[in-house]
């Protein structure tokens, strides 16, 4: 699959971008990837590292986020034949338990995936300090010395697909479902905002926006529904930001014949001829180089890593025919400007107002 990028994330990362830096902060990991690694921990071989992987609520096999992390650690299983598996959490009460199990098998990282861990992730590394651990979509303001956090400019993907939805809309009004409403993941709604107004301005649109959150990562329903009432309103184009939630999302405008976009992962094979784009977070790559590193030791803990445009961590999908070539160009040069520092994509609500008031 073609993205944004003219070189791999990994080799951005060998080239040592992956630190504690400062700012805003085809499916992989299927059933048929996941079946290549362990889905449930295993007792520790001797010699061979064992990672194991706890999910949020959505499960491993949400078909967006956990299962994108998933696949970062069956690429190390290929790679080196190192121990991965998961544990999946139902609901929130189990975080400090599946953790508390994956440290009496044995492992010698532990990954939590996604903000609702946050603290149950925390208090484990303090619990067990001499066990490493790291967490998706969390950075701490004191990071324990065991404990690694990584964040994404996702604004920065979402400026880039609310620029093609912006463009893409005949109804002149575009919609985004989010999931469960918090700082991290309003970055999505903000920058898919912001992109929205940016292509307004430079291309003379008057595009209006509709944005709700459903509260929830696991009822696609729900999501459904939503979009429903989004499609009915008039929104031709709707951006999700929510797990599961978001698989119901691409179901009804798939069913209504509008366009959908998605997010983490490439989700066009949910919707052939509906998912117009994907805003891209590189979760697995990240994933799977930051264990290596800790593994190595090369990295111990202790710091909170964000990743954005500028190290390749975050983009779009540009190679469907669904993206006529003319507006893929100009939402690729968008992102140029994005790394270049030319377009500063807002991380707040107050920088959001900020922002379009400047256009």
């Amino acid at each position: 699959m073609k993205s944004i990028t003219r070189r791999t994330f990994i080799g951005a990362m060998g080239a040592g971008a992956l630190v504690a830096l400062t700012g805003c902060g085809s499916p992989a990991g299927s059933s048929s990837a996941a079946s290549s690694a362990s889905s449930s921990p295993s007792t520790k071989k001797e010699g061979v590292p064992k990672i194991i992987l706890v999910t949020d609520i959505g499960t491993v096999h949400d078909q967006s986020f956990n299962e994108l992390s998933w696949s970062g650690l069956v690429t190390l299983n290929g790679k080196y034949g190192w121990d991965v598996s998961y544990i999946d959490s139902v609901d929130e009460p189990d975080y400090k338990t599946r953790l508390d199990q994956a440290v009496a098998e044995g492992a010698d990282l532990i990954w939590g995936v996604g903000f609702l861990m946050g603290d149950a992730v925390r208090e484990a590394a303090q619990e067990y300090p001499d066990v490493p651990f790291g967490i998706i979509d969390v950075a701490y303001d004191d990071p324990l010395p065991n404990l690694t956090g990584i964040t994404f400019r996702q604004e920065e993907c979402s400026f880039a697909v609310g620029y093609i939805a912006a463009r893409t809309t005949k109804s002149n009004k575009v919609g985004f479902v989010g999931g469960v409403d918090s700082t991290q993941m309003q970055l999505f709604e903000q920058g898919y905002y912001a992109g929205i107004e940016y292509a307004n301005k430079e291309q003379g649109l008057s595009v209006t926006y509709q944005g709700e959150w459903s509260g929830s990562f696991t009822d696609d329903a729900l999501g459904q529904s939503m979009a429903y009432d989004m499609i009915t309103d008039g929104c031709d184009v709707i951006y999700h930001a929510a797990g599961v939630v978001g698989l119901g999302v691409i179901r009804a405008c798939s069913e209504a014949g509008v366009w959908a976009i998605g997010v983490d992962q490439d989700q066009s094979y949910l919707a052939p001829g509906t998912v117009i784009t994907s805003a891209l977070k590189r979760v697995d790559q990240a994933i799977a180089h930051t264990t290596e590193r800790i593994i190595s030791g090369e990295l111990k803990g202790g710091s909170n890593i964000v990743l954005g445009a500028t190290e390749e961590a975050v983009g779009f999908v540009s190679s469907h025919d669904l993206l006529p070539d003319d507006l893929n160009n100009d939402a690729l040069q968008v992102m140029e400007k994005i790394k270049a520092g030319e377009i500063i994509v807002p991380c707040t609500a107050d920088e959001l107002k900020a922002y379009v008031a400047s256009l």
